[in-house]
């Protein structure tokens, strides 16, 4: 309901400052702007459906071969006394926990290309689990069809706990934003790395606290805070290891390190299809069948919102709301040496090639190494794309009604802004 509500102000304050334009300022050139938008944001959200389907077929083929060789049992059940606390409401051991972990774990990685498909097959299992729960209620307590079917496309809350630990973006390695600020001219393209770990480290945990609370998930348990503490305790090794190393040395291990997890976990997937005597050719046949079809149903849900976007931006409303937040910012008094890096910020929830591109002109405007440059890429790496990502993930299982996903996910976007900011100064201040 949410994003239904966001959906329209996109297009109504789009429609209403774009009048204001041509009535007042005499601007003929808006409404061309934003019918061109529409058109060009919405062949682009077909070309991303359509990349996604070589994509969603190779992953989906080899999350198969995974299942059949039980590699993702067996990550199901080391997981299970987490995830049990984590997502009450999926049965212990099952295999969406090993989809829900390569997921995250892709994404740590900065793998999108791969943790996009692993994030759908995990979705699809969470949303099979739901809808048995759901027969099983009808059975015993018989529903009318319209409260059946609105059942069946409202989130659960493992999706939304899910969600929003994408949405939060925690990534340990920020290979493609090191890359940019390396073509930019970035004397050290490497220096943003810790700043970026420990935003993101932050937004994630502010997203599962914030979920948590949504979803009455007591996380003062031992299990629950050993995990905690021991990510921090990674953090703080995964920071002290590449604080030893000089910025090439960064990029290499980096990039490397993501390869070959990547090529490791293909072919421990194969070797275990192998040792269990699967047909990993079939088995992997099998799965890529579905990625062509996951590809298809997503283009409505992303037709619908990087429309909406194109329109939004198209109009002139983002550049009014950067303007604002500057003024309030200047009207209270507080330093604005941040704001000029806020576009990336707050794109980066609608669209992700978005706030690259104004990532990219911030560095170009200031400078890859001046304080605003540097917060752009920190503001780029601390969260993900929230807007794609629920219309993308709810969108391949029909889910309409989103009840707080939007919500928690915003505001652990919001914390990872703040907890940016707040890093930048102390480290480039």
């Amino acid at each position: 309901m949410v994003l239904n509500y966001i959906w329209i102000a996109f297009f109504v304050i789009a429609f209403v400052i774009a009048v204001f334009r041509l009535v007042v300022m005499g601007d003929f050139e808006v409404f061309p702007a934003i019918m061109n938008s529409t058109f060009e944001s919405s062949k682009t959200a077909f070309e991303i459906s359509i990349g996604l389907t070589g994509v969603l077929s190779l992953w989906l083929g080899i999350m198969k071969i995974g299942e059949k060789g039980g590699v993702v049992n067996v990550i199901a059940r080391i997981l299970a006394p987490v995830f049990s606390r984590l997502f009450p409401d999926i049965p212990k051991g099952h295999p969406v926990t090993g989809s829900i972990f390569m997921n995250i774990a892709a994404n740590m990685l900065g793998l999108d290309n791969a943790a996009t498909p692993l994030g759908l097959k995990a979705m699809e299992q969470m949303d099979e689990i739901k809808n048995e729960k759901l027969k099983i209620k009808n059975d015993l307590q018989p529903m009318s069809s319209e409260e059946y079917d609105r059942a069946k496309a409202t989130a659960s809350n493992p999706m939304i706990m899910f969600l929003v630990l994408n949405t939060s973006g925690l990534t340990l390695i920020p290979v493609s934003i090191m890359t940019y600020r390396a073509q930019m001219g970035a004397e050290q393209p490497t220096d943003i790395f810790i700043p970026i770990l420990l935003a993101t480290f932050v937004a994630t945990i502010a997203g599962i606290i914030i979920t948590s609370i949504y979803q009455k998930i007591n996380l003062f348990n031992r299990t629950m805070m050993l995990t905690l503490g021991g990510a921090c305790a990674a953090v703080g090794g995964i920071i002290w290891g590449f604080s030893q190393m000089d910025p090439d040395t960064m990029n290499k291990v980096s990039t490397s390190t993501a390869t070959i997890l990547l090529m490791t976990i293909i072919t421990g997937f194969i070797l275990a299809g192998v040792r269990k005597k699967v047909n990993v050719y079939d088995a992997f046949i099998e799965g890529a069948k579905e990625g062509f079809q996951t590809a298809v149903r997503i283009i409505p849900y992303l037709v619908a919102i990087l429309v909406a976007i194109g329109v939004f931006r198209a109009s002139g409303a983002m550049e009014i709301v950067i303007d604002g937040v500057k003024w309030c910012i200047n009207a209270c008094g507080i330093d604005t040496a941040f704001v000029d890096a806020l576009p990336t910020a707050i794109m980066k929830p609608l669209s992700g090639s978005g706030a690259r591109g104004m990532m990219v002109d911030t560095m170009q405007t200031f400078g890859a190494d001046s304080f605003v440059g540097r917060l752009a890429c920190i503001f780029q790496g601390s969260t993900d794309t929230t807007f794609y990502i629920l219309a993308v993930y709810f969108g391949a299982v029909n889910i309409k009604y989103t009840r707080h996903a939007v919500t928690a996910g915003l505001l652990a976007d919001l914390a990872g802004v703040i907890a940016a900011i707040a890093i930048c100064y102390v480290f480039f201040g």
